[in-house]
């Protein structure tokens, strides 16, 4: 397909309106999706405006829609965890006594004599006790910081509650 004048401006007018390439392609005829993108790409066309498909979705009847109150973040449960200063004793368990019941943590190594896994009630859904899940789900791109504080809390809670704010 050559680019003509009349097609070319016809692109920019329906790049415009933040119609897709697919569409811009069926309305020109006799050219396809990526030469489309090719074009528009060569004309340095600014990023498509947002298409009609997409408002549609985003709005529902003139309002923007809202996130359920009810539903809690990963994040909201993994601070509520960071709160609690309540930790139950450790249950130590073996292999084969472990159960959906039981903390799955393992504590020492494989090949040592006294390895044993946690053995506390699991937290949720999660395989782990309150104390591991802290360890084993750690918030995306945040890094540990040192904590200089002499509290009753715990240093790795205090990371951990520090990362996640």
């Amino acid at each position: 397909m050559s680019w003509t004048d009349e097609k070319v401006q016809k692109l920019k007018e329906l790049w415009s309106k933040g119609h897709t390439a697919s569409q811009i392609a069926n309305m020109l005829g006799d050219t396809t999706r990526n030469a489309v993108i090719g074009k528009a790409h060569r004309l340095n066309l600014e990023a498509r405006a947002p298409s009609k498909y997409n408002a549609n979705i985003t709005k529902q009847e003139g309002k923007i829609s809202k996130k359920n109150p009810k539903t809690v973040s990963l994040k909201s449960k993994f601070k509520s965890i960071m709160l609690d200063k309540n930790f139950e004793a450790e249950n130590p368990t073996s292999l084969e006594n472990l159960t959906d019941k039981t903390c799955r943590w393992p504590i020492g190594h494989p090949d040592e004599d006294n390895f044993y896994f946690c053995g506390r009630k699991p937290e949720g859904e999660f395989p782990y006790c309150k104390l591991h899940v802290l360890y084993a789900f750690q918030p995306k791109g945040q890094k540990e910081e040192l904590i200089d504080k002499d509290d009753e809390i715990p240093e790795f809670i205090e990371k951990k509650v520090k990362s996640s704010a």
